[in-house]
């Protein structure tokens, strides 16, 4: 929690305290407060109280602020009430609002908790004059929204989590899918009992045109054979569908794609609620950042400060595999070299555990690999002939083995250095083929990149040289080992989100493939449970 967050909290309690000891006197009484005044609430209190009872919109709980009860008190206190109870009411509803713009600007829970690294809190916003002017605006909504981050992203979410959750009120049971006759995959053609349920289920989530929709009140008996069958149109929505779910998009009814369309409504707005936490946890962008999505296996390079698609490099990456030592951290790092023809440090657990067996078996199998043994660190190291003596040094941590740069370097033809103590960064490889794998988790941390050449042109477009395609394309291709400082460090965020609305009007949804979005929903609840909200 910020330190302006931590002095709210703490004048908040100055208040509750104030509110114990005060005598019922009309004048000292009406001097404290801010909401009410002459026994009546203001037009600021009354538009916070609705407010706090629709919180749900944000991805926030009614009940985390006491709407209910402040709701109740708001329609029951009258001139007849003591001043006593009028102050009660106005620290209870300023407790409600110091909580609501906390949580809206920083986030409900530390994000370092969660797993995401951050190099220092947000401590960008006093929290207590902005209850004060809250109290004095004349749009109180506004005034809410300014506290709110400002990513266009963030506000289609929040767009998005209205629909799903009326999805999840009122066509909770269109998920409900019939299930598949087998473990194989349905084509185009073939006969699916649930065509009618999976069509109705696509046009709600917006994958199909609704004239394709059989009618509403037909019964699954009265569906004739012919419309049990998959048609081309179906195809298309299936496709649509697992293009927008990180899945193969072959338009064939496969157990992985039914699993996702019986997904129930509920754990899409889980989704949407929990990435939205996480977007309260950015800061402003000062600069144009580069952002990789771990779940979504895409990273986006900006233009400019505005998260707008058109103003955006996107390419496919792939990210570590889904086990703790080899999980791509969340992170914030910041660009700061470009290395051309890298040489690749193995790791020390590849070497003990991968590579050791292999070179003690095989004597050849450093030439093979293009492999040294190298003492010391940095690219000049001494290079030591693969003597008895020197593979039990690097067994023991003396020694260490690198590849050499060319075509079958691990690390590709370019490297992006961000450092960090996870010693991750951003590479090229030469396994293209597995970018055309739907779910790309396969490295030991590192993030390999689709499109090197087009992320080295929009990182180098302001170092020092000229820095055209062919220039990349020479520097990669030819010469030695070479590194290029950037004059401005470009801000790295290694980021963590299951749900992401589009500017088309689609919303993705992506596998929680570390747990981290598990992880979140436990300290939420734990959060409510340890830190209930103040008993009025």
């Amino acid at each position: 929690m910020s330190k302006t967050l931590c002095a709210a909290a703490r004048r908040f309690a100055m208040t509750m305290l104030a509110a114990t000891l005060l005598p019922a006197s009309n004048a000292r009484a009406d001097a404290a407060l801010i909401w009410t005044r002459d026994a009546a609430l203001s037009p600021q209190a009354v538009a916070l109280v609705k407010l706090l009872g629709d919180v749900a919109a944000d991805g926030l709980r009614p009940e985390d602020y006491n709407a209910g009860e402040l709701a109740n008190s708001a329609a029951r206190l009258g001139p007849a009430d003591s001043p006593a109870d009028w102050l009660r009411f106005d620290a209870s509803l300023t407790a409600a609002a110091t909580r609501l713009i906390g949580d809206l600007h920083y986030g409900r829970v530390d994000p370092r908790a969660a797993g995401f690294e951050l190099p220092e809190p947000r401590q960008d916003l006093d929290v207590a004059a902005s209850v004060a002017a809250l109290a004095q605006t004349d749009n109180v909504p506004d005034a809410i929204a300014a506290v709110e981050p400002h990513f266009f992203h963030y506000a289609l979410l929040k767009a998005a989590l209205s629909r799903y959750r009326g999805l999840a009120l009122g066509q909770a049971t269109l998920t409900q899918l019939p299930p598949m006759p087998s473990r194989k995959p349905l084509h185009v053609g073939d006969l699916y009992a649930g065509v009618g349920a999976l069509t109705r289920l696509l046009v709600a989530e917006g994958d199909l045109q609704a004239t394709d929709e059989p009618p509403a009140g037909a019964a699954q008996s009265d569906v004739a054979v012919s419309d049990q069958t998959l048609t081309a149109a179906l195809g298309e929505g299936l496709r649509h569908y697992q293009e927008r779910h990180g899945l193969t998009a072959d338009g064939a009814l496969n157990a992985a794609t039914y699993a996702e369309l019986t997904t129930p409504f509920d754990a899409r707005v889980r989704q949407i609620e929990l990435t939205l936490e996480r977007w309260r946890w950015l800061p402003p962008f000062e600069s144009p950042p580069i952002i990789v999505n771990i779940p979504e296996f895409r990273l986006f390079a900006f233009s400019t400060t505005a998260d707008r698609v058109a103003s955006i490099l996107q390419m496919p990456v792939i990210v570590g595999q889904a086990f703790n030592s080899k999980e791509t951290p969340v992170f914030v790092g910041r660009m700061q070299t470009v290395v051309f023809r890298p040489y690749w440090d193995v790791p020390r657990s590849i070497t003990l555990k991968e590579m050791l067996p292999k070179l003690r078996s095989n004597p050849d199998y450093l030439a093979k690999n293009h492999l040294e043994i190298v003492a010391g660190e940095g690219d000049d190291g001494k290079v030591l002939a693969p003597s008895a003596e020197a593979i039990a040094a690097v067994a023991a941590g003396s020694l260490r083995l690198r590849q050499l740069p060319g075509p079958d370097n691990s690390l590709g033809l370019i490297k992006f250095l961000f450092p960090n103590a996870h010693n991750v960064y951003l590479h090229s490889t030469p396994a293209r083929s597995l970018f055309l794998a739907s779910r790309r988790a396969f490295s030991h941390g590192c993030i390999r990149v689709s499109d090197p050449d087009a992320l080295a042109a929009f990182v180098l477009q302001d170092a020092a040289g000229t820095w055209d395609r062919a220039a990349i394309e020479a520097a990669m291709q030819e010469g030695d080992n070479r590194r290029i400082a950037l004059q401005r460090p470009i801000p790295v965020m290694i980021l963590y989100g299951t749900a992401m609305a589009t500017e088309a009007g689609t919303v993705q949804f992506f596998d929680d493939i570390y747990g981290h979005d598990a992880k979140l929903a436990k300290l939420l609840k734990a959060r409510l449970v340890n830190e209930p909200a103040t008993k009025r």
